[in-house]
């Protein structure tokens, strides 16, 4: 299915922690044409996230509307909302959200088998995916047999599975070095380009930002400004890969400390806490490990 227009009118998102209010959103307005690839930048914190959450039916708006095609997102019942992710978004995270106990294939499958799509079907579809994302060789390899970039190529054919109109990627290249970056990013461009969809892209990498139609730039809650490909590098370097980095650190001790307590509260079990930490400690310290090769003081 080719891709739809997305509408945001006047969006408003309140998070509410205990007696804590920050709004994300402050009555923002985006629009975006069927078939077209946007990035949106700016901060941690300014809601680029929140803005594509809601857009994928992932979250709730606390007042304003979202647009998908004919459908009013923001109008949808719970129900609703399952169908709508189901068939018409296609979500891409930073954390891959792979199956670590089945296959490039089955992982590729799986959304189409909760769709009830028939086995010949899904067969054929999982086989045309992984020509698309160039991984016929790896299919019966498990992620933890794959590298960083051909995950995150299994999670794009994994999107695109039930074929849906938009695809919603959230820092997509977030945890990968420059080279599969770039191979990730030209991934995204051919599917908007072969296919027509509809792609929105979160990124802190200007570099990935400028295979983009258009850039919109995200602070404090609304879009400041629209910036042409070629306007992105100079405007974006002083936050760009340093910045990114620190910010992702900041991130993981947040992530490590959230798993300590979900440990701690019987909420997740021993081996998970484990392969958890274990998994978020080596990214950590990667990236700390490129802060120093920068002359850079990690936080």
């Amino acid at each position: 299915m080719s891709g739809l227009n997305v509408k945001v009118r006047d969006l408003i998102k309140i998070h509410h922690t205990g007696k804590i209010e920050v709004q994300a959103l402050r009555g923002l307005n985006l629009e975006i044409s069927a078939g077209e690839l946007v990035s949106i930048i700016g901060p941690s914190g300014s809601g680029k996230s929140s803005l594509l959450n809601i857009i994928g039916g992932l979250d709730k708006a606390t007042a304003g509307t979202v647009t998908v095609g004919d459908k009013v997102v923001t109008k949808l019942s719970v129900r609703q909302l399952v169908d709508f992710r189901r068939k018409m978004v296609g979500h891409i995270f930073q954390n891959l959200n792979l199956i670590p106990t089945l296959t490039a294939r089955e992982n590729i499958e799986f959304s189409m088998v909760a769709s009830g799509v028939k086995r010949s079907k899904r067969k054929q579809r999982v086989q045309e995916l992984l020509n698309i994302v160039g991984l016929e060789a790896r299919a019966r390899h498990k992620p933890e047999e794959l590298s960083g970039g051909e995950q995150q190529r299994i999670a794009i054919a994994s999107a695109l599975a039930n074929d849906a109109p938009i695809l919603l990627a959230d820092e997509p290249t977030g945890e990968l070095d420059t080279a599969n970056a770039r191979i990730i990013a030209e991934y995204l461009l051919k599917i908007n380009q072969e296919l027509g969809k509809t792609i929105i892209m979160v990124t802190h990498d200007p570099n990935i930002a400028r295979i983009s139609n258009r850039i919109l730039r995200i602070e404090d809650g609304i879009i400041k400004t629209a910036l042409a490909p070629s306007e992105a590098i100079g405007q974006e370097k002083a936050v760009s890969y340093v910045d990114q980095i620190k910010d992702r650190i900041m991130e993981i001790n947040t992530q490590l400390t959230q798993i300590d307590s979900d440990f701690r509260t019987d909420k997740i079990n021993g081996d998970e806490y484990v392969h958890k930490r274990q998994n978020l400690k080596q990214i950590r310290d990667s990236l700390k490990e490129e802060c120093s090769r920068m002359g850079v003081i990690p936080p």
